[in-house]
C-alpha cells in the first residue's frame, strides 16, 4: 500500500539553524531570531492537530536536550518502519544528525503495539563518507516497487542501488539540480522535488537537467499509469515538491503539505491533486526557512504490522 495510516513525528526541543547541514541544503536561511524554537514547536503543535483531525494517526516522541539535534524535527532521514516488521537505520551526511538515531523511539513504537522484527542498520557506511538519508533521499513507490533517487552527497549511488537490491526495489537513478547564485548545483534530497502518490506523481521536470535522465524518468511514471503533475523550479523553490501522501483509519487519502507550498500552487495544479486527495497544508515557515525541509521531511511512516 502506498498511503500510510500512521505516521511518526519528534516534537522540537532546540530547533535551529544547522551549519553541518547548510552546507549542501540551499533552502536553509539563518534566521536570528531568538523565539526560534518557540515558533517551530508552535508550527509542530499545529501541524500535528491537523493531521489528527482528519483521522490520521500521529504518534509524537519529544527529542532530548542532549546531544543537541537542531534537524531531529526530520526523522524521515534515520529511519524507516517497513511493512515485513523491519525498521532501517540510515547513514547521514552531517555528524551532528548522527545522534538522531535513538533506540528508544523504536522502543515507543512497540509499546504502541508495532511490531519490529528486525533493525537492519546502514549506518556504519558513515565510516566510508557513503550517505543515504532514508526517505529524504530515496523515493518508494511501493505498489510498483520502484525507488527514485537522485544522486547528492545524501544519496550514495552505489550504497542505494544495494539498498534497492536488497528490498526487491528497481532503482532509478537520476540527477536533479537548482539555481544557487547563478550555478546549477545538485539538489540535496529527492523529495524536494518529487512525491509519489497512488495514482498521481508530482515532479519537477525542469530540475533533471540531463534529456536522457529526464524522458528515462518519465517513461517510469507512465509505466505505472499515474498521473504526471508537473511543477515548476520555482515552485520546487517554495517546497511544492515536499508533499507526502496518508491516509486515515478510514482509507480516505490526504497530500499533506505546506502553506507555502500551497499557496505556490496553480488552480490547475490544485485540482488535479485533489481529484485523488484532499489537501492538508499548515503554516511551516519557521522550520522551512531555518531547517530547509518542510512538510514531507517531518513525517516518517509507519508501515509495520500490529501485534
Amino acid at each position: 500500500m502506498q498511503a500510510t495510516d500512521t505516521v511518526l513525528m519528534i516534537e522540537p526541543i532546540a530547533f535551529g539553524y544547522n551549519a553541518q547541514t547548510a552546507e549542501n541544503n540551499y533552502f536553509q536561511v539563518e534566521q536570528k531570531d531568538s523565539d526560534i524554537q518557540q515558533k517551530a514547536l508552535a508550527e509542530f503543535n499545529h501541524f500535528v492537530e491537523k493531521l489528527r483531525s482528519k483521522g490520521i494517526q500521529v504518534i509524537t516522541i519529544k527529542d532530548t536536550l542532549e546531544p543537541h539535534s537542531p534537524d531531529s524535527i526530520f526523522p524521515n532521514n534515520w529511519v524507516s518502519f517497513h511493512s515485513d516488521g523491519k525498521a532501517v537505520l540510515y547513514p547521514m551526511f552531517a555528524p551532528n544528525r548522527r545522534v538522531e538515531r535513538r533506540a528508544d523511539v523504536l522502543e515507543t513504537l512497540k509499546s504502541k503495539g508495532f511490531e519490529i522484527t528486525e533493525v537492519d542498520d546502514f549506518s556504519q557506511f558513515e565510516q566510508q563518507d557513503k550517505f543515504l538519508e532514508g526517505t529524504g533521499s530515496m523515493i518508494f513507490d511501493h505498489d510498483h516497487k520502484i525507488a527514485y533517487g537522485s544522486v547528492s552527497l545524501r544519496l550514495d549511488e552505489g550504497l542505494f542501488r544495494k539498498f534497492c537490491d536488497k528490498y526487491g526495489f528497481t532503482p532509478v537513478v537520476f540527477h536533479s539540480f537548482q539555481n544557487v547564485g547563478g550555478e546549477r548545483l545538485p539538489i540535496y534530497h529527492t523529495n524536494v522535488m518529487m512525491c509519489v502518490a497512488d495514482q498521481f506523481v508530482v515532479i519537477c521536470l525542469d530540475c533533471i537537467d540531463d534529456e536522457m535522465e529526464r524522458e528515462k524518468v518519465q517513461e517510469v511514471i507512465k509505466s505505472t499509469e499515474k498521473e504526471l503533475i508537473e511543477i515548476s523550479e520555482d515552485q520546487m523553490q517554495q517546497f511544492a515538491g515536499n508533499m507526502l501522501q496518508v491516509r486515515n483509519s478510514e482509507g480516505k487519502t490526504f497530500l499533506v503539505m505546506s502553506e507555502t507550498a500551497y499557496k505556490s500552487l496553480t488552480p490547475e495544479q490544485i485540482s488535479a491533486i485533489e481529484k485523488y486527495s484532499e489537501i492538508i497544508f499548515s503554516d511551516l515557515n519557521t522550520i522551512e526557512t531555518n531547517g530547509g525541509g518542510s512538510a514531507r521531511c517531518m513525517l516518517a511512516e509507519v508501515f509495520l504490522p500490529k501485534k
